[in-house]
């Protein structure tokens, strides 16, 4: 039986939108309360029973190497000190059943590019991918829901969410036809379009689940006008040959890659976190008594994970 154990994870990215922070620190670093924004991403594929992470880097990305790496002066520091609350946090940061792995992607080249830089130690194994910048929460963690949609069809499945169709041109948009509540078989998929040439208002987010074919067709595919190749692109070349579902996910989304997501996600997390959260609602209830009723609904309605 097909078994997702590896997750494929893009990191190679300048984060220019997030200049100065991002001069000398990964993007993926920013940490949303007290984590980093690819620690969140790790711990959704570990609660997928993903167990082999493969991190696509670049240059000048080294912290995220370190982040999963053991500390041992902290570690010795922290036990001396008697602190074992923070010892256990950051011993599990990465579980020891967890394996994560390395690749340089030498010339920024597009998502497509990045995947492909993988292939070898993805090997002939179907495979997450996840983007960091999309924060998901959800009760039961987006990629584990993925990963049980592929365990029943053994299909390629990429996660999506509605989008107004005015925003089709920031998204990668699917058509087809539902086979059952919230699982569509592609018919094609269109990077970018415009909204009038949308094909629907279901736009592409950071998961998917892919089948090892999906490197040919990276391979074989043209670079789009900016010279990168486009995992779209080749996902809608597979989808000629097999079959590829979407699925529409359950949860919350914080577009991470963007100031304005990033910091409603912080606030909304801030609003859940046992340390924080009560000093921060009273802060923001002085701040802007009319927006709390909002902001305290929409961060109840959020699993707790934090």
């Amino acid at each position: 039986m097909l078994k997702v154990t590896k997750a494929v994870f893009p990191v190679a990215g300048l984060g220019t939108r997030f200049l100065p922070a991002t001069k000398a620190s990964p993007k993926e670093m920013l940490p949303i309360v007290d984590k980093p924004l690819i620690q969140y991403a790790v711990e959704e594929a570990i609660a997928a029973g993903i167990t082999e992470m493969i991190f696509v880097t670049g240059r000048s990305k080294r912290a995220i190497e370190d982040h999963f790496d053991k500390s041992y002066e902290i570690e010795a520091e922290l036990e001396a000190r008697g602190k074992e609350a923070l010892l256990e946090v950051v011993r599990g940061i990465k579980p020891a059943n967890v394996d994560c792995f390395y690749v340089r992607q030498p010339v920024a080249l597009g998502l497509g590019h990045a995947v492909l830089c993988a292939e070898k130690l993805v090997g002939d194994n179907p495979f997450a991918v996840i983007l960091a910048d999309d924060l998901l929460h959800s009760k039961e963690p987006v990629m584990k829901q993925l990963v049980e949609v592929f365990n029943h069809y053994h299909s390629s499945v990429i996660g999506v969410e509605r989008i107004a169709r005015e925003e089709s041109s920031s998204y990668g948009v699917i058509e087809g036809r539902e086979w059952e509540e919230d699982v569509i078989k592609l018919s094609n998929i269109v990077e970018k379009p415009q909204p009038a040439l949308a094909p629907s208002n279901l736009g592409v987010v950071g998961r998917y689940v892919l089948m090892p074919s999906i490197f040919s067709h990276l391979r074989n595919i043209k670079p789009s006008a900016g010279g990168e190749l486009q995992l779209t692109d080749a996902v809608a070349s597979l989808l000629s040959v097999e079959q590829v579902l979407a699925y529409r996910y359950y949860g919350t989304r914080f577009d991470c890659g963007s100031k304005l997501g990033y910091l409603k996600a912080t606030v909304q997390l801030a609003l859940q976190h046992p340390e924080v959260r009560e000093g921060f609602e009273q802060y923001l209830r002085e701040c802007m008594p009319a927006l709390m009723p909002e902001l305290l609904r929409e961060a109840t309605e959020m699993p707790e994970t934090v």
